[in-house]
This record gives structure tokens, C-alpha cells and sequence, in this order.
């Protein structure tokens, strides 16, 4: 009985393990028309995006009408003066779908003429999966030409045991319990 206990609780940890490893689509802003020129300053998008800890694989979707707006992704200097014209990567179709194959940070703004001076662009920051043995490193902060704080520059490391299991610990959590399983 011991034994059959015990392998269902590893593969109940394995399944856990996995599911919270498994890539995540996030609605931009946790609303289907949130990429719009924001109504204040407490609807930036940035606000929204500093509360989610977005990992490697995971997907963002914008939704927008076709036509009539744009999404760029664009270099941290671009995204600061809301410049247009040289942008990384341009989506176009109203229903974009980006995925997150670094950590780091990813600049994105509207391209649709005057709206990023107007607020629509957003920040965000992929966390690095590292061990959790590694010292974490501070955050910058990137000013704005306002003088604010647009979001920050260097991704943090994970704090929670989701994040821990995201940034490679899964194996050896698995190893531990496959050890405890043995003896």
C-alpha cells in the first residue's frame, strides 16, 4: 500500500510540476480592448504588466482594430520617444499574438501616429529562469520623458514556488521526491 501511495503522490508532484511549467496566454491589460490610447494615467497598460510574472514561452495577445491601429515592438530608445519608424517587429491584424522566447524586457507601442505620446505603449518584463541558488539582481527602472518610471529594465528572479519550478528547479524537485520514493 506504501508503495502505491507513494507513486501516486510523485505522479500527482509531476503533474503539478508541469502544469505550472506550461506556457500561459495573458489577455493585454486582462481585457480584450485594452490596447487603445489610455482614458488616464492609472489605466496605463505598465500598471497592469508589473503585476504579472510572464516566463519564457508564454504568449501575449493584443486586440485592436485592424486598420485602424498597429503594434510595434521597438528598442528601449524608441519606446521612450515613441518613435515609429524603425520598429522590431510590426503586427497589424488585430488580433496579435506574441510569444516571449527571452528574458528581459520587450517595448512595445501603438503605431498608429501620435498614440504612444498619448500613452499606448507597454512594458514587459519577462522573468529570467534562473536557479534559485543565484543572488538576485536589483531592478532598474527606466525614466521616462516625464520623469517617471516606465517599467523596469533588468528582469527580477523568481520568488515564489511556481516561479522556482518555472526556472529549472522542476528536476531537481522531481529528483528529491523520485529519491524519497526510492528509500
Amino acid at each position: 500500500m506504501a508503495v502505491s501511495s507513494s507513486s501516486s503522490l510523485l505522479l500527482l508532484f509531476v503533474l503539478f510540476a508541469f502544469a505550472a511549467a506550461a506556457p500561459k496566454d495573458y489577455i493585454l491589460g486582462g481585457k480584450p480592448d485594452a490596447w487603445k490610447v489610455p482614458s488616464s494615467e492609472s489605466d496605463s497598460l505598465n500598471k497592469w504588466a508589473e503585476s504579472v510574472r510572464f516566463h519564457i514561452a508564454d504568449h501575449l495577445l493584443f486586440t485592436y482594430e485592424a486598420g485602424k491601429d498597429s503594434v510595434l515592438q521597438v528598442s528601449k530608445e524608441d519606446y521612450v520617444s515613441c518613435n515609429i519608424s524603425n520598429p522590431i517587429k510590426k503586427y497589424n491584424d488585430g488580433k496579435t499574438k506574441v510569444r516571449f522566447d527571452r528574458s528581459g524586457p520587450y517595448y512595445y507601442i501603438s503605431g498608429e501616429k501620435g498614440h504612444c505620446e498619448k500613452g499606448e505603449k507597454v512594458t514587459v518584463v519577462v522573468i529570467s529562469q534562473r536557479s534559485p541558488s543565484v543572488a538576485p539582481v536589483s531592478p532598474a527602472s527606466a525614466p521616462s520623458p516625464g520623469g517617471g518610471v516606465e517599467g523596469p529594465a533588468v528582469a527580477p528572479s523568481p520568488t515564489s514556488s511556481a516561479d522556482v519550478l518555472q526556472g529549472g528547479g522542476v528536476l531537481m524537485a522531481m529528483g528529491v521526491v523520485a529519491s524519497m520514493w526510492v528509500f
